[in-house]
């Protein structure tokens, strides 16, 4: 026999009054089983009072028309109006946790039984449909909120072009070796970390450099900032290190160093120095950029260590 607004089940668990409940899963029972719908949990109605496991539940069907006394927990503010979603153990909360379940009409407190008119349906509004992050890989509660997250990283987020040190060398494309007498080159720290390292009395290999092929996805009307990470072995030189782009495109070769930023102090300590390109000379892709890096000052007491260097652009969403 159908019912409508009221059916009895068998209580799955102990359970109180006014709290949602779900058909327990592989109930065999006649009548089938419930339990308690937890947080973002769908839910077939809420117990009309309290019984133990195993005793007989009136249950008000999801379905039923008016409004619902179900018991609540706040996690900010329920006040009338504000959409409730599943919480544990059978309550409503402002929490977001799945599709949203219905309105408060009155406010709430902790533990108190407040008038919800219920939603029977799925809510397809994204800034109402809650989020299983279980990766942990957002603070976005909502589904609206997480794209917006999403599309937001896709056209603002830093990209990177690694260089690596073998791509680098002397200014006029001569390749580095072993780094040996006087010359700039290769070298291994303590059998530690490699490096590029421009020698006590440097004679060649003061001005390195690479080229790079510019990413068809670079936003060309945001900057171009070249990084190097690089320290010096003592405390005895005033040194610096000088950084010069130069940008190459089809049919715009030739072009000046768009590189913004002032020769930087190297310090004893490795330190990452940055060489901003600013957008009034970033050109689009496809192209190039050769990047020249000079040290200043005379190295007569301490070594310089290139440690590595990288590119930083922003990414742009391609139509095609």
């Amino acid at each position: 026999m159908w019912n409508e607004g009221t059916k009895t089940f068998t209580a799955g668990e102990d359970l109180e009054a006014r709290r949602r409940v779900k058909i327990k899963a592989l109930t065999t029972s006649t009548p089938p089983e419930v339990e308690y719908a937890d947080a973002g949990e769908d839910w077939i109605g809420v117990t009309e009072y309290a019984v133990l496991e195993g005793e007989q539940i009136a249950v008000k069907l999801n379905n039923a028309p008016g409004t619902f006394e179900i018991e609540c927990v706040v996690d900010s503010e329920i006040a009338r109006g504000t959409v409730l979603y599943g919480a544990a153990d059978g309550k409503v909360s402002d929490a977001s946790s799945g599709s949203a379940q219905g309105i408060a009409m009155e406010t709430g407190v902790d533990d108190a039984i407040i008038e919800v008119a219920t939603w029977n349906v799925k809510s397809t509004t994204a800034a109402t449909v809650s989020i299983l992050d279980s990766g942990e890989y957002t603070d976005a509660a909502t589904v609206e909120a997480a794209l917006a997250e999403i599309y937001k990283n896709l056209v603002t987020a830093q990209a990177t072009i690694p260089i690596p040190l073998g791509a680098i060398t002397e200014e006029d494309g001569t390749p580095l070796t072993k780094q040996a007498t006087t010359v700039a080159g290769y070298e291994q720290l303590s059998n530690k970390e490699t490096v590029i390292t421009i020698p006590i009395g440097c004679t060649q290999g003061e001005a390195l450099g690479f080229s790079i092929p510019v990413p068809q996805d670079l936003d060309d009307s945001a900057d171009v900032v070249v990084h190097v990470l690089a320290g010096k072995g003592g405390a005895l030189d005033e040194l610096t290190l000088d950084c010069e782009v130069y940008p190459c495109a089809a049919g715009d070769t030739a072009n000046d160093d768009i590189q913004d930023t002032a020769a930087q102090a190297l310090t004893e300590a490795a330190s990452e120095l940055a060489f901003t390109c600013g957008t009034d000379g970033v050109l689009a892709a496809p192209g190039t950029l050769s990047v020249v890096l000079t040290l200043g000052g005379e190295n007569d007491g301490d070594a310089v260590y290139i440690y590595g260097a990288w590119i930083e652009y922003t990414k742009k969403i391609l139509t095609a």
